[in-house]
């Protein structure tokens, strides 16, 4: 039986890789530090089964706590790792750098260092479509020059990448990292514009537009994400020195316009529009 450490367990894209890893048969242990980001008890909500399941481990802490990280390397032979846990949001990010650069640089340190001195060779992590920042040329390419970051949260996502080629390099680890373009479906995190989006429309309140409705972006089905990770952690765990930078999308952009539409038609009731500059 193969052992995953799975960080970021708990959350949207964690919680159903781990339904489809204990459904495998597999053994996992999650780390999550349930914080305030948005209200922990959606979280907690997202792992009610799994806590039932005898394969299953959750560590409830925060990946920047280098001793409480070490201990689960040391009591479990793990085989995999899925990387997932970071300070989310390409907004908030701008508020309190910081806190961004402590999360997810330090944080991926740790498990990418832990990960060497434990000999755990498999590697699977999250990166972002926002390393791209204002990158005009499309479709989008894992070989374009991603140098200049807009944002925080997309600066430590780009250095991960470039960490994480150190620990392949140096120490022969196997790694892909994926670039994920917006992710929707069931357990969407609050914070998101479909999810927030539904909430308002059905509650006959006024949603935040912005611009004209021209604006655009990839939106990627959670089943599909899934298929991507799970595909990307049998690739490394078949082959040997593999260090590749994967995109998570179907370079088809949604117009904000259609997306609000679209959720009109599904929920039956007309948006609110409060309209608002581009940001």
């Amino acid at each position: 039986m193969k052992t995953y450490l799975v960080t970021g367990g708990a959350g949207f894209i964690g919680s159903h890789l781990v339904d489809y890893l204990l459904n495998q048969n597999a053994k996992v242990i999650v780390i999550d530090d349930f914080n305030t980001y948005y209200d922990p008890k959606i979280k907690w909500a997202n792992i009610k089964e799994h806590q039932t399941n005898p394969n299953y481990t959750l560590v409830q802490g925060d990946i920047c706590d280098f001793d409480l990280l070490e201990s689960i390397y040391k009591q479990n032979k793990i085989n995999t790792i899925v990387h997932l846990a970071a300070r989310a949001g390409v907004r908030p990010s701008l508020e309190d750098p910081i806190l961004y650069q402590e999360v997810n640089g330090r944080g991926t340190t740790n498990i990418l260092e832990l990960a060497k001195r434990y000999d755990v060779k498999k590697l699977v992590l999250a990166s972002s479509s926002s390393v791209y920042g204002n990158n005009e040329k499309v479709p989008f390419s894992e070989k374009d020059i991603v140098d200049y970051s807009i944002s925080p949260y997309a600066a430590t996502k780009k250095a991960n990448e470039v960490l994480g080629h150190v620990y392949h390099k140096l120490y022969h680890m196997d790694m892909i990292f994926l670039r994920f373009f917006t992710v929707y479906g069931p357990r969407q995190r609050p914070d998101l514009a479909i999810h927030k989006f539904a909430k308002l429309i059905d509650e006959g309140k006024p949603i935040p537009f912005y611009g004209d409705g021209s604006n655009a972006r990839d939106y990627t089905f959670i089943e599909d994400i899934i298929d991507g990770v799970t595909k990307s952690i049998k690739y490394v765990e078949e082959n040997s020195n593999v260090y590749e930078i994967l995109n998570l999308g179907e370079s088809s952009p949604i117009r904000l316009d259609f997306m609000v539409k679209t959720l009109e038609d599904a929920l039956g009731k007309k948006a609110i529009i409060n309209q608002l500059p581009m940001q």
